[in-house]
């Protein structure tokens, strides 16, 4: 395949998608139409909405329109936009930065990637925008409703040597969680458990078989109903540390899944759970520096 003559830019922190239009039995009428069929779960008001604001483009950098045909084996590029997103009203910072990777300390309530009704206000758009870099992307990733460290890769050349280092597990971790304290529970201890899908599809829940999730938890400080505590993942399983904790019959503070889910609403940002990637430390594989990064947020125990 050769490559593509335009290299569509960032639009307000976006960066487009690419689609390919593949040789059909069947010829779509028009492009609006094969887009409206494939991306269903789009309103055909909504891909007209974007062909109207100017956001389509055919693989020559040509602003195609409503009425525009489909054209086979040809790509096409499209932004994205939202209507009425809601703003989340905390504020992310770099804390280091090289050539090759940021740092940053990502605030509750913020979406790592776009998705679903995310996008301008998801780390990643926002980090775009401040660095007018189109190549950033995670390296690895926390939950919305989590904060602290996460790390942001600066360059398609060498992101894969740091995303191997968290496949690898050769990524220190240090959580911090406010969670419910229960005197006849004895800390330190590991916790060892088989997690898997759940019901709701988003949630995980305990199985029985073979371990794959491991964290070694110790208990800081605690009042009368609260303790904080300290978790260091051994594996990096999906909401492992709030399932972990939920299993010792201690859920973490303002958990909206573990033990029940219950559903917010998503512009209230009252209850943040009390759950924090508190530092990160790698030995970097590129220049050979040991690495450590310590957020600035706190979570505090009342």
């Amino acid at each position: 395949m050769t490559a593509l003559k335009f290299k569509p830019p960032m639009l307000n922190g976006v960066s487009p998608s690419q689609v390919y239009l593949p040789k059909l039995e069947t010829q779509p009428e028009t492009l609006l139409s094969y887009l409206s069929e494939k991306f269903s779960h789009i309103s055909s008001q909504e891909w007209q909405q974007r062909f109207y604001d100017q956001l389509i483009f055919d693989e020559n950098g040509q602003i195609l329109h409503v009425d525009s045909i489909y054209l086979e084996n040809s790509h096409i590029f499209y932004y994205r936009f939202l209507e009425n997103e809601t703003h989340v009203p905390f504020k992310e910072q770099i804390l280091f930065e090289n050539e090759h990777f940021i740092a940053v300390d990502k605030p509750h309530f913020l979406t790592i990637s776009p998705t679903g009704q995310y996008l301008q206000e998801t780390l990643l758009v926002r980090l775009k925008k401040a660095t007018n870099n189109p190549e950033l992307s995670p390296i690895h990733r926390l939950d919305r409703e989590t904060a602290g460290i996460v790390l942001f890769s600066k360059q398609a050349e060498t992101r894969g040597i740091y995303q191997q280092l968290f496949a690898q597990r050769q990524v220190q971790k240090i959580y911090h969680a406010i969670a419910a304290y229960r005197p006849e529970l004895n800390f330190p201890q590991s916790v060892h458990l088989r997690m898997e899908k759940g019901q709701p599809f988003y949630t995980m829940k305990i199985t029985e078989g073979e371990v794959n999730s491991h964290t070694e938890i110790e208990m800081l400080a605690h009042n009368s109903t609260w303790a904080k505590y300290q978790l260091k993942p051994e594996t990096g399983k999906q909401h492992q540390l709030r399932v972990h904790l939920n299993y010792l019959n201690i859920p973490i503070k303002n958990d909206p899944f573990y033990p029940v889910v219950t559903h917010k609403n998503e512009a209230d940002f009252s209850e943040p759970l009390q759950l924090l990637a508190k530092a990160l430390s790698f030995k970097d594989p590129i220049t050979q520096q040991q690495m450590h990064f310590t957020s600035n947020f706190e979570l505090i125990l009342v």
